[in-house]
């Protein structure tokens, strides 16, 4: 039977109390499954999925970022980071969550997964600490040009002086989600480019925290954390024997319809020298892969993946 438990931990912004959740299997676990979520989200929304890896042995553990979910305090805001630094925030929040499940649970191999907004702080995270996990799930990322890059940076830091870093801009918000649904024929919502899976996008439009706007704030640390992993002198960081599985849906419009997936791909194993890069389109499948229609089939190759990689090290 799996345990849920709820506990919080001081974020490296040293104010605020971040809310994470575990869920822990009968036994001693096999691994641990640390879920980094992506942006307008919170962990709790994959309890499905975590159930499924914990009934199977697999620890799962996963915070909600500062703005965003039970993280956000009484007085606090939706879509906003923290003032100074919050790229480097996130990253480090989530590698203090890993060394404190390792003190709980000692040497059991630990593996992320990053979804979307997630996968860029996983991204940095495995240039930063990727010695010290056992493989990287990178799921639904994007690649956007530097020039747009640095022109979403420039509008934020622009519009931070100006309305304050707490301003949620209609402008910016349609520069960042425009065209999501143009290759979806008569969409039901605004939110379908999701997942096909009409109840969940039912649930994500009704849910306050997850139907808001993101600061100013939060799409400069957007902006930031594309230009760190974007940097291919960066990349040579990353652990070269460091397993690697790269997925999306072939229907997802933030990863270009599976173009940035092969782009990272390409980058990872061929530019970056990373041999154990492994690549997984789903074919009708949209960004939300653990909400999709059919995520029985993700679930299942996650686990295989991880268990792959597990026998490979024991083997090794």
């Amino acid at each position: 039977m799996v345990r849920k438990e709820e506990l919080t931990y001081k974020s490296r912004d040293r104010q605020t109390m971040l809310h994470a959740v575990r869920w822990i299997p009968d036994g001693e676990p096999k691994a641990v499954l640390q879920i980094i979520h992506g942006m307008q989200e919170y962990v709790d929304r994959y309890d499905e999925f975590a159930n499924y890896l914990a009934e199977r042995g697999i620890l799962v553990i996963g915070n909600d970022h500062l703005g965003h979910g039970k993280s956000v305090g009484e007085h606090g805001t939706y879509g906003f980071f923290c003032k100074d630094d919050p790229a480097t925030v996130l990253v480090r929040d989530a590698h203090r969550l890993k060394k404190m499940t390792q003190e709980d649970f000692p040497g059991v191999p630990c593996f992320i997964l990053g979804h979307s907004f997630g996968s860029f702080i996983a991204r940095e995270y495995i240039t930063r600490y990727g010695t010290g996990i056992s493989g990287a799930i990178i799921q639904g990322t994007a690649f956007m040009p530097s020039s747009a890059v640095g022109s979403l940076r420039g509008i934020c830091n622009f519009l931070s002086v100006t309305m304050g870093e707490k301003y949620r801009s209609s402008m910016v918000n349609n520069m960042a989600f425009k065209g999501y649904l143009k290759k979806i024929n008569s969409p039901r919502t605004k939110f379908d480019w999701l997942s096909h899976n009409n109840e969940s996008i039912d649930k994500y439009m009704a849910d306050p925290a997850c139907n808001f706007v993101f600061t100013v704030n939060g799409f400069k640390t957007m902006a930031e954390l594309l230009k760190r992993i974007q940097d291919t002198d960066k990349m040579e960081d990353i652990p070269k024997d460091l397993s690697i599985l790269i997925t999306g849906g072939a229907e997802d419009p933030v990863g270009n319809y599976g173009e940035a997936f092969e782009k990272l791909y390409r980058t990872f194993k061929n530019d970056i020298g990373l041999p154990k890069t492994e690549l997984k389109i789903y074919d009708g499948m949209r960004h939300e892969l653990q909400q999709e229609i059919g995520r029985e089939k993700v679930y299942a190759d996650q686990l295989e993946w991880i268990e792959k990689v597990l026998k490979s090290e024991t083997a090794g």
